[in-house]
């Protein structure tokens, strides 16, 4: 366990240095060793299969054929590592074509900020933070070699402590220095920003936030020493498990959450648990009686080095690390627990310290059996089809070894002694007369091998190919596959198909393995990481923000597939591609560049914006000009239509009067024609004169007067 755990989790109570634990009602040794000794039945026979199964894969061990006699060959033909090398290549490619291997869907909306930030938290880890090359790899080559894989999953914390000379600061008042306070508390909103700012600024933020006032950080030119932690690594891991190592509960029925335990071996020294504080009673350990590596029968670590340490500190030996559930406190409740012991001293026993409370391991078959937690590897389908390859290779190489190939036969009296000293030396000669050289002398040749040898082999390697699902390259266009194009077809879907579920059952342990690392990120990483998403933009995640339930899924296809999806889209793009939109078409080129293993052709492709041509953006700006002119006069004469309109609706108003008007003069003029005829009209104007004269009589009259009085008035 490393050091992270342990600093998460401490043990309950310590009264003495063998009591590890305060617990009501804790393991014993003897009782957490019982388990150990009633598992290794089962576990011993699954690992007496594996080894056969190795044997039969690397031509070692039982699988090796020991030489019966002079000019017998022992060649053992790899029928099962050569579908092997087919298989490595094709399982591990989907997962390391893409970088985001995770996609996380939230299982309720209020998970959704949360799936986006463990996305981004598990591809970098995957990507960044392990060698994930070497881990795909072995982890397919564990499941294709061994049949089932085991992963045990942990957390990874180191750090280091360093002194360093930092100035001191003091913090005086100064309002000028408020809008530099501002900018700060701004910067500090960028955690990219926020990891530039000197801590002296930070210091002052703080202190001036507290104060009220803004405070300015002045060097006073002393110095001091600081103690600083640096995080090296705060990561998951996951280790891909010798089978030899890792016993599991047998009662399990090939469900492994339904196990009461799981204990690991592993080899460690002393001074390696030293290191560690979660481990106590380190000094009862004894190394040189401790169960140790080199002669340990139930030992299983691996196979013995040639080299060793002698020294106390580095000495090599077994520790058993117990992973379970027990009533620890007495009340008939199952808790986790982990246990850890070398030798008789037991020097680790706490709860568990992972937050899912589950076991720390992950289980995938490669081909599953039913009611077992262990699968078993296409070496076991093609054990008997290799040794039949074996028997008849190996007898047509004795075949051929038994042979004088190359020899020459002389009869004895063709030559004579001086000639045949010639004809060995390759110098003419002279052959007696009465032999026929082509009768006296015999080349040996190697003999024909039968024709029912080479169909036996065909036949066994046709069959192991059959079974496994396997065509290599060079056996897809023969005529067992049939000679039309949908016989191959049909082939390679069926070998696809067989691909794809053991790619499945491979993908499901990977998700299991991301949900553990999705508990633990959300208690064992930093208050907050930034994970690069491009090389410009930075996401904070934090790790609240972590905690949530979700959906995994892994963006894993076989080859085959992908090409399919490809040919089918560039199809559809030939097809539809002069009516559709531009936006479509685009979609779809991203979709088979990405298909095609071309990640950054797919982005470009996504986020090109095509350049107008600029005669083509002039002739469309005049249309457009035309356009909204010819709509400008379209509405003028729209707008004169309308006055033109409401003009007459005002004629409309006036036209009752003028036709009164022209009525009135119209009677006006008749009046006057018939009191012109009947005199009328002459009988007023007499009468008129006749009013003017009298008016004007009297008129002169009462002037005389006047006149006469004036003047009588003067005299």
């Amino acid at each position: 366990m490393t050091e992270k755990e342990d600093k998460k989790v401490e043990p309950i109570g310590e009264k003495d240095e063998s009591k590890l634990v305060d617990w009501s009602n804790p393991p014993t040794l003897s009782e957490l060793k019982a388990d150990y000794t009633a598992a290794q039945s089962d576990h011993s026979a699954h690992v007496s299969k594996v080894n056969r199964w190795l044997d039969n894969l690397n031509a070692t061990g039982a699988a090796k054929i020991v030489s019966t006699g002079k000019n017998r060959s022992t060649i053992v033909p790899q029928v099962i590592r050569k579908q092997a090398e087919w298989r490595y290549a094709s399982l591990s490619e989907p997962f390391l074509s893409t970088d985001d291997i995770f996609n996380v869907s939230p299982v309720t909306s209020e998970d959704r900020a949360a799936a986006i930030q463990n996305q981004l938290v598990l591809n970098n880890q995957f990507n960044t933070k392990m060698n994930k090359v070497a881990f795909i790899d072995d982890y397919v080559r564990t499941a294709v070699d061994e049949g089932t894989i085991i992963v045990r999953t942990g957390w990874d914390y180191q750090e280091k402590v360093t002194m360093e000379e930092v100035p001191v600061f003091d913090y005086v008042e100064n309002p000028q220095f408020a809008p530099v306070l501002d900018e700060i508390e701004a910067a500090m909103q960028d955690p990219v920003m926020a990891e530039s700012i000197p801590d002296e600024y930070k210091e002052a933020l703080r202190l001036s936030i507290e104060a009220g006032v803004p405070l300015e950080p002045v060097d006073t030119g002393e110095t001091e020493e600081v103690e600083r932690v640096e995080v090296i690594r705060n990561q998951p891991t996951a280790v891909v498990c010798n089978y030899a190592n890792v016993i599991i509960d047998p009662t399990c029925g090939g469900d492994l959450s339904k196990a009461g335990f799981v204990i690991y071996q592993f080899d460690t020294s002393l001074g390696e648990l030293r290191k560690n504080s979660v481990y106590k009673n380190l000094d009862s350990i004894k190394a040189d009686n401790a169960e140790s590596i080199f002669g340990d029968s139930d030992s299983q670590i691996g196979d013995e080095p040639s080299f060793k340490f002698n020294d106390e500190p580095r000495k090599k030996i077994v520790a058993h690390e117990y992973w379970g559930f027990w009533d620890i406190d007495g009340k008939g409740e199952l808790k986790p627990f982990v246990a850890t012991w070398v030798g008789e001293t037991l020097i680790r026993l706490e709860e568990n310290p992972f937050p899912d409370g589950g076991l720390p391991f992950v289980t995938v078959p490669y081909l599953p059996k039913r009611k077992s937690i262990y699968g078993e590897p296409d070496g076991a389908l093609l054990e008997d089809n290799q040794k039949i390859v074996g028997a008849v290779t190996r007898g047509m190489i004795d075949v051929m070894a038994r042979s004088a190939n190359g020899q020459m036969g002389v009869r004895k009296d063709a030559l004579d002694v001086t000639n045949k000293r010639k004809f060995v030396s390759g110098e003419n000669y002279e052959f007696n007369g009465n032999v026929d050289p082509r009768q006296g002398m015999y080349m040996h040749t190697y003999p024909e091998i039968p024709a029912s040898a080479q169909y036996m082999l065909a036949s066994q390697n046709q069959e192991a190919e059959s079974i496994t699902g396997v065509v290599p390259f060079q056996t897809v266009n023969t005529g067992k596959l049939g000679d039309t194009a949908a016989g191959v077809r049909g082939a390679l879907d069926a070998a696809s198909k067989r691909e794809l579920g053991i790619l499945r059952r491979l993908a499901a342990g990977i998700i299991e393995i991301g949900h553990k690392f999705i508990a633990m990120n959300a208690v064992f990483l930093e208050e907050e990481e930034i994970i690069r998403i491009t090389n410009e933009e930075f996401i904070p995640v934090r790790r609240d923000d972590l905690a949530g339930k979700f959906d995994l899924r892994l963006t894993i296809s076989t080859a085959e597939e992908d090409n399919s999806k490809a040919e089918e889209l560039a199809f559809m793009l030939q097809t539809g591609a002069a009516s559709a939109d531009p936006g479509e078409v685009r979609m779809i080129r991203a979709e088979i560049a990405r298909l095609r293993k071309m990640p950054d052709l797919a982005k470009r492709i996504e986020e090109y914006q095509p350049q107008p041509d600029p005669l083509a953006q002039q002739k469309a700006q005049l249309e457009i000009a035309l356009l909204q002119a010819q709509i400008a006069n379209e509405q003028s004469k729209a707008m004169e239509n309308q006055s033109q309109a409401n003009l007459n609706n005002s004629r409309a108003g006036t036209e009752p009067a003028k036709a009164q008007h022209l009525q009135s003069v119209a009677d006006k003029n008749a009046l006057d024609f018939v009191e012109q005829e009947s005199g009328v009209k002459q009988e007023r104007d007499l009468q008129k004169m006749g009013e003017q004269s009298r008016a004007q009589g009297n008129t002169k009259l009462l002037d005389h007067q006047l006149r006469m009085r004036e003047k009588a008035f003067n005299k």
